[in-house]
């Protein structure tokens, strides 16, 4: 890295946290807080990411990679970060439930749409066992009772549990749509970080930008984003859940991935000539 380059990089990270500093705002998180969150981050990555010759840093290597005084380096190391693993894990799950219920065959009607489920007492064909196949240590009612209360599953008058319309779009709980925010946004920037690293831009980043268009233009370009990508996720999501059987969850099967879609719009038009789709 050139000397110059740490101040563009600072340049362009103003733009970068200005949404991040808008939602901090929003949920009473003060600079403070979030100083002491930063400085716990930096210690973090410094201790997971820069070993030497696979060791760990020491106290003082990651004081001088970070500017974190030695002092907070080393109780920030002392401490524990299971709230936040137990989080993503409980998350994760859901989301994993949810996903084997709508893109695998085994639990799709004839149609292809995601089965009308037992509480339980129907073996291979109830909700108990769809969430045994894929965690044995939470209990299904646990994740039953999440999914009702958050609409994304209903019970029928048959008694029947189904997976509500619209329930493939996203977490409706404020705490799993932290999780989701903190997973969805940092594999983003973490595929951008890279492709800013790298020369060959490794990851997939792609947008299309356009501006100078009348509301009710966005609208329709919006359903059609909508429409489009709910096809591209469910296919996905189909075939990835044949891939994870078929490997067998074997010494081999240790990566993940994510794919993800977003859109925003807004009423600005930014100074310049970018009238041009990228």
């Amino acid at each position: 890295m050139t000397p110059a380059e740490p101040d563009a990089l600072l340049r362009v990270l103003r733009g970068l946290l200005r949404p991040l500093v808008r939602t901090l705002i929003r949920h009473g998180v003060t600079a403070p807080a979030f100083y002491r969150l930063l400085k716990r981050v930096y210690v973090e990555v410094a201790s997971d990411e820069f070993s030497i010759d696979g060791s760990p840093p020491t106290d003082s290597r990651v004081t001088l990679l970070t500017g974190v005084h030695r002092r907070d380096v080393r109780d920030i190391r002392a401490e524990e970060g299971e709230g936040w693993e137990a989080a993503r894990a409980k998350s994760a799950t859901f989301a994993t439930v949810l996903g084997q219920w709508i893109g695998r065959p085994a639990w799709q009607d004839e149609g292809g749409q995601p089965r009308p489920l037992a509480r339980s007492g129907a073996e291979g064909r109830d909700f108990d066992s769809l969430v045994r196949s894929v965690n044995r240590d939470i209990r299904p009612r646990t994740i039953l009772d999440e999914l009702l209360r958050q609409g994304i599953v209903e019970e029928g008058e048959d008694g029947l549990l189904r997976v509500a319309e619209g329930a493939v779009l996203g977490a409706t709980s404020d705490d799993h749509k932290m999780v989701f925010f903190a997973a969805n946004v940092g594999d983003h920037l973490a595929a951008a970080a890279e492709n800013l690293r790298a020369e060959d831009s490794p990851y997939l980043e792609r947008a299309v930008f356009y501006n100078r268009l009348t509301p009710a233009s966005v609208d329709r370009i919006e359903a059609r984003a909508r429409e489009l990508s709910q096809k591209v996720l469910e296919d996905l999501n189909a075939e990835s859940a044949d891939l994870q059987r078929a490997d067998g969850g074997g010494a081999g099967a240790t990566e993940r991935y994510r794919f993800g879609v977003y859109f925003y719009r807004e009423d600005a038009v930014p100074s310049g000539d970018e009238s041009e789709g990228k």
